[in-house]
């Protein structure tokens, strides 16, 4: 293991913390698909109140949550890194973004899919 350069500081952690919310704070405001995202989670959760629905069902869709959001924050990381590193068009720089896209994807059919699985015995 390298050690540190710095010793632990209590204040350059919270630090960390500022950063990750300037972060989360920019990813909202600048991607419209991450309003969807939110828009999506406001309904579930508004939904799971509503049926009631278990604790390893709200279980459940926390993690679903926090999966489509995680991977919308890192697929407009990686879109802004392609963009810096390749400003001008470049096949490889979309297949880059393609795929990090296609993450975002996966991870919101495999929420849409446990919301089928959890919801539609209520909605019946």
């Amino acid at each position: 293991m390298v050690p540190s350069k710095q010793p632990f500081s209590i204040r350059a952690r919270l630090a960390g913390f500022r950063h990750a919310i300037k972060g989360l704070y920019h990813v909202v405001l600048t991607e419209h698909n991450m309003w969807i995202h939110l828009a999506a989670a406001v309904l579930v959760i508004v939904s799971g109140l509503l049926f009631n629905i278990t604790s390893a069902e709200w279980l459940l869709v926390i993690f679903c949550i926090g999966l489509v959001l995680t991977a919308e924050i890192i697929n407009s990381a990686i879109e802004r890194l392609v963009d810096l590193s390749s400003p001008s068009f470049n096949e490889k720089a979309r297949i880059i973004k393609d795929v990090a896209a296609a993450a975002v994807l996966i991870a919101a059919i495999t929420a849409l899919i446990t919301g089928i699985v959890i919801f539609l015995p209520y909605i019946l």
